[in-house]
C-alpha cells in the first residue's frame, strides 16, 4: 500500500466487506433509527393536531428528516467504534505501520462511514414511503438534502475517529456517542422551534444542529429555508473535524 488512494481504498474495501458480512455489525446502524422513526413518527403523530404545528408534509415527514440526520451522524459514530475495534485487535496498529500514506486510513474509514449510512438510509427511507410519508420537495431539493446528510456523516466519523485514535479502546465509545447525542436531541426534535419554550427553547435557538434540521425538514417540504447556514455550518464542522482526526491519528503513531 504507497499511495494515498490505495490505502484508502483498502481500508474501505475491508470494513465494508466486514459491516456487510457481519450482522452484529450492521444491524445496530439500521435497527437504531428504525426504532426511533417508529416511536416518534407513530407513537407521537397526534402532535400534528397541536396548535401551531404547521409542517406542510405532516408529522411523518417532520420526524423523518430527523431520523435521517441522525442516522448519518450515528453512522459515523458506529464507524468510530469500528476504529476503536481495530486498535484493540492490533490491525489498526499494523496499519499504521504498514501505511506511508497514513491520511488514506481515515479517508477509508469515512468511505465505510458513508456505505454503511446510504445502506441505512434508503431502508428508512423505504419504510417512511411503505408507512404513506408524503414528499413536498423536488429532486434538486432532495440532492441538497441527501449532501447535508454526507456532511453530517463525515463529520461525526471524523469527530469519533479522533477519539478512537487517541484513546485506542471501545471503553471511550460514550465519548464519541455523548456530546453528538445531547447536540441532536437539543434541538427541536418533536416539534418545531417555536412551539418550544423555556430553556429548552434558548439551548435550541443557538445549537447548530437546529440548523442543520431546520434546513432539512424545509428542503423535504419543499420549502427551503437555513439552507446556507446550514451548509455553513455543516462544512465548517468537517473542517474542524478533520483537523481532530489528523492530530489523533498523529497521536495513534507516537503510540506505536
Amino acid at each position: 500500500m504507497r499511495s494515498f488512494a490505495s490505502v484508502a481504498l483498502a481500508v474501505a474495501w475491508r470494513g465494508i466487506h466486514n459491516a456487510f458480512t457481519n450482522p452484529a455489525i450492521l444491524m445496530p446502524s439500521l435497527l437504531f433509527p428504525l426504532f426511533f422513526f417508529t416511536a416518534f413518527a407513530g407513537g407521537l403523530s397526534r402532535i400534528s393536531d397541536v396548535p401551531g404545528f404547521d409542517f406542510p408534509a405532516g408529522y411523518t415527514a417532520f420526524q423523518f428528516v430527523f431520523v435521517f440526520l441522525q442516522s448519518a451522524a450515528f453512522g459515523g459514530i458506529f464507524n468510530g467504534f469500528a476504529i476503536a475495534r481495530d486498535f484493540e485487535s492490533g490491525f489498526a496498529r499494523r496499519l499504521l505501520l504498514a501505511a506511508p500514506r497514513r491520511t488514506g486510513i481515515i479517508a477509508g474509514y469515512a468511505l465505510v462511514a458513508l456505505v454503511r449510512w446510504a445502506a441505512t438510509a434508503a431502508v428508512v427511507f423505504a419504510v417512511a414511503l411503505i408507512s404513506g410519508m408524503e414528499v413536498l420537495g423536488d429532486p434538486a431539493e432532495l440532492f441538497a438534502l441527501v449532501l447535508l446528510g454526507l456532511l453530517v456523516n463525515v463529520a461525526a466519523l471524523l469527530w469519533a475517529s479522533g477519539v478512537a485514535m487517541r484513546f485506542r479502546t471501545l471503553q471511550a465509545g460514550p465519548l464519541m456517542q455523548v456530546p453528538v447525542f445531547l447536540t441532536l436531541f437539543l434541538a427541536p426534535v418533536y416539534v418545531p422551534l417555536d412551539l418550544l419554550d423555556g430553556w429548552i427553547h434558548a439551548v435550541a435557538s443557538v445549537n447548530p444542529a437546529t440548523f442543520l434540521l431546520e434546513a432539512g425538514r424545509g428542503l423535504f417540504a419543499g420549502e427551503p429555508t437555513e439552507v446556507g447556514a446550514a451548509f455553513a455550518i455543516a462544512l465548517g464542522a468537517v473542517a474542524l473535524l478533520m483537523l481532530w482526526a489528523l492530530r489523533g491519528l498523529r497521536s495513534a503513531e507516537s503510540a506505536g
